[in-house]
């Protein structure tokens, strides 16, 4: 997986609650685990903005609801630094649903901003979305 320029603070742990930031037919999401992610043992993983992650799906179409699914979370509530001294939040913590190992999205377009770091890491994520901030 690429490196983003950031310094990303870890800002969601397993289990949290996400919003689908694209038109796949999921509402809400939950934080399963976090893949190709590193840890020390004994300690729970936890994710941050440009990752890749499993989700469970909690809310959306019935066909969907439970299933499993890789997801990249594309903005986080958690305040993170980027290079030229910035700091970065979104007001909510959301993800968008993968196809693919490859990073190819299931929607064909994402609602709200995405963060730069996701462009840097997953462009065809960002190059569906609305915005990126």
């Amino acid at each position: 997986m690429k490196a983003v320029s950031a310094k990303i603070t870890p800002g969601l742990n397993i289990g949290a609650v996400l919003v689908s930031a694209d038109n796949s037919g999921a509402k809400l999401l939950r934080l399963v685990s976090i893949k190709r992610g590193k840890g020390t043992k004994g300690r729970q993983g936890n994710a941050r903005v440009a990752d890749m992650v499993k989700v469970s799906v909690r809310k959306g179409l019935p066909d969907m609801m439970g299933k499993v699914y890789d997801a990249v979370i594309v903005r986080q509530k958690k305040a993170y630094r980027r290079l030229n001294g910035e700091r970065i939040a979104f007001e909510d913590n959301a993800a968008a649903i993968l196809k693919d190992e490859k990073g190819n999205p299931q929607g064909t377009q994402i609602k709200g901003p995405v963060a730069r770091e996701v462009l840097e890491r997953w462009p065809s994520v960002a190059k569906i979305a609305s915005f990126v901030h």
